[in-house]
């Protein structure tokens, strides 16, 4: 995956740069967004895997699909990453490009895992929580699984905090049985 982390990393640079300067950066995460989901998509990989397709193929291909979030700097884009053959990296890419989008706007995805349902109250009281201890603006997703027992576990991109119940009882029993 660092491979794949580091090749993709010139071409997300690019992007954003261009992006930011031209003030679209949400229209080419959109952009980004669709082309990785139609990237990933089992059709779609056999017509980027087919080595009986050119280049130009391949991006009509991908641009037909997803015209409609497209203008002609995106088009040229895709162009530029099938001229490479770097089309599969779109997942990559997207991924990287919402993490410099993030750190840019100072704000970051965090996701919560409770027990329970927490009320609209307790939510709001963790975000404000989070996002001054991470000193940025949190967008929180909450879900709830039971098997954590109680507790909450608290996760970002760089980040863990496992507060549950059951992280507890399994350190209790590994020092039990040290």
């Amino acid at each position: 995956m660092a491979e794949l982390n580091t090749v993709a990393r010139p071409y997300t640079k690019a992007a954003f740069e261009h992006a930011a300067d031209k003030g679209s950066l949400d229209q080419w995460s959109e952009m980004l967004t669709t082309t990785s989901v139609v990237a990933q998509h089992e059709t779609m990989k056999l017509v980027l895997g087919n080595p009986g397709l050119t280049s130009e193929q391949k991006a009509e291909a991908m641009i037909t699909v997803c015209e409609e979030q497209m203008d002609q700097p995106t088009k040229n884009f895709i162009s530029l990453l099938a001229d490479n053959q770097r089309l599969a990296l779109l997942p990559e890419i997207s991924a990287q490009f919402e993490q410099l989008k993030a750190n840019q706007q100072h704000s970051v995805e965090v996701s919560l895992t409770t027990a329970f349902d927490l009320g609209e109250q307790q939510q709001q009281k963790l975000t404000q929580a989070l996002s001054s201890k991470l000193g940025r603006e949190v967008s929180l997703t909450a879900e709830v699984d039971k098997s954590i027992i109680g507790g909450v576990i608290v996760r970002t991109d760089d980040m863990v905090i496992d507060g549950s119940i059951r992280a507890r009882l399994a350190k209790l029993a590994e020092a039990m049985n040290s």
